[in-house]
């Protein structure tokens, strides 16, 4: 494949990169083995590309590092109550019921991955059920959508519902290990068009629901399962202030030092939220783990502590975005980067309030804002959420997989705003030089901020993951 057009990408945090008029090539197998201008390209001579339509761009997929997929099933409901309230009388019920009934499970699913594809997801870290079936399901139906799925069995052997919980720490360890060989042992992707196959897309994560529901046996054991198979591992760290004391009041510790001991932080390791770790100790946990920040759940369960995201990314800390479903309202990605750049304006503003003091705020900002901006936001949902995962995609260059999803800002021939955009000017000044502006129009800065800040599904023209279109005309 040879596409030709804009291509938009965030090569590191607050830096934005327009090419226009690029031309990127895509092997069989899906992965780019030329990004250059077009003009000076001699794949023009011999090749005849897909040229993007004007007022279009190509930009890196969203990753969702944190989402509960049998929470999909009540999304939109249930956010009135605190965390561990919230997991008997919501979550724990959803992911029961999806355990009791496969058909259901594989119709939510299949939505699930529906949506996602249509929110720009392209890669998700998925928190599952207990039941291997319903994870199979889980797994099969992320696979039919195309998306890169890192697919966790959850592990649990304390302080669940009676009738849903594993029977002791040694089953949960060799259900999480059987199921895990399952999924390593499955699939491919067979090109359409050549006897090349493509990488395997869904892959098992090792899923410690949170501290509270596992015994130190258990986390202990998934520990060693992870350095043995070289899994990846996603877990809950400090989210809620009951759940903090919790811990504190039944293991007398704290998070970050009970998956520590037990080897559960490590580089192949995201943890969700750490709203409730200190600065000082995000950036410990940071030189080992990624941190997936899910800002609109933690608007709901952390009320009265926010993440310290500036803190984390002045550490070097790798971080991306979670829609946390159902604790957060919202699948779409967009949703997140917006909330996130809203509550880190918060902070600042509380940190410049004269006599306000913080309890979570200390000088590892290096005095920068503790606000982050828009450029910043898509950084972590595209290349930041990538390196997270462990996945070389989230920036275009030379072999990487072609993971791209195509937005549209504006209709090439009226000049009109695709979805809920407007651009005023440009109307105006097409209708009094048709000629001129039917010629090139360039993508700016100001155009693409507008469409994060209020664009929506209908800019999403088409998407695709490891070159394999999975929304457009030809999916």
């Amino acid at each position: 494949m040879l596409f030709r057009g804009t291509f938009v990408q965030c090569p590191s945090l607050g830096e934005l990169e327009i090419f226009d008029d690029w031309l990127i090539a895509v092997d069989d197998s899906g992965y780019i083995t030329h990004f250059e201008p077009a003009p000076s390209s001699d794949l023009l001579r011999r090749n005849e590309p897909i040229n993007l339509p004007l007022g279009t761009f190509l930009l890196p997929p969203f990753n969702d590092l944190h989402l509960h997929a049998p929470q999909f099933l009540y999304q939109g409901n249930g956010l009135d109550l605190p965390l561990l309230e919230w997991l008997n009388q919501y979550a724990f019920k959803a992911e029961e019921k999806l355990d009791c009934d496969p058909e259901l499970a594989r119709t939510v699913y299949r939505r699930l991955g529906q949506r996602l594809i249509k929110a720009g997801t392209g890669a998700v870290c998925l928190f599952g059920t207990l039941k291997e079936e319903t994870n199979i399901i889980l797994a099969e139906e992320m696979q039919s959508a195309g998306i890169r799925a890192f697919v966790g069995k959850v592990s649990m052997d304390i302080s669940s519902r009676p009738s849903y919980i594993e029977a002791s720490s040694s089953v949960a360890i060799d259900a999480a290990r059987e199921f895990g060989e399952k999924l390593d042992q499955t699939w491919s992707i067979p090109s359409s068009t050549t006897s090349q196959s493509r990488p395997q897309l869904v892959h098992p994560v090792i899923t410690p629901r949170f501290v509270p529901t596992c015994s130190d046996e258990l986390l202990h054991g998934l520990g060693a399962l992870s350095a043995e198979k070289g899994w990846r591992i996603q877990s809950h760290m400090a989210e809620s202030s009951d759940q903090v004391e919790w811990v504190k009041k039944e293991r007398g510790d704290d998070d970050i030092h009970i998956f520590e001991k037990h080897n559960l932080l490590t580089p192949r390791t995201i943890q969700a939220h750490c709203t409730y770790l200190s600065p000082s100790s995000a950036s410990l946990a940071s030189q080992r783990t990624a941190i997936a920040h899910c800002p609109l759940s933690n608007i709901y369960f952390s009320a009265s502590r926010a993440f310290c995201l500036r803190e984390a990314l002045e550490a070097q800390v790798k971080v991306g975005l979670g829609t946390d479903i159902a604790g957060g309202y919202s699948l779409d990605i967009m949703s997140a980067m917006r909330t996130a750049v809203a509550v880190s304006r918060v902070r600042e503003g509380e940190r410049d309030r004269e006599g306000m003091a913080l309890q979570n705020v200390d000088t590892t900002s290096n005095g920068k804002s503790l606000a982050i901006d828009w450029k910043e936001s898509l950084f972590l949902a595209t290349l930041g959420g990538a390196r997270a995962l462990g996945v070389e995609s989230g920036v275009f260059k030379v072999g990487a997989p072609f993971d791209a999803q195509q937005i549209r800002l504006f209709n090439s021939s009226t000049r009109v705003g695709a979805g809920a955009l407007d651009f005023f000017e440009m109307e105006i000044e097409a209708g009094r030089n048709q000629e001129k502006y039917h010629k090139q129009t360039c993508i700016t800065k100001a155009m693409i901020e507008r469409w994060w800040c209020i664009g929506d599904e209908r800019n999403r023209e088409a998407m695709w993951v490891q070159g394999i279109e999975i929304l457009g005309s030809s999916p």
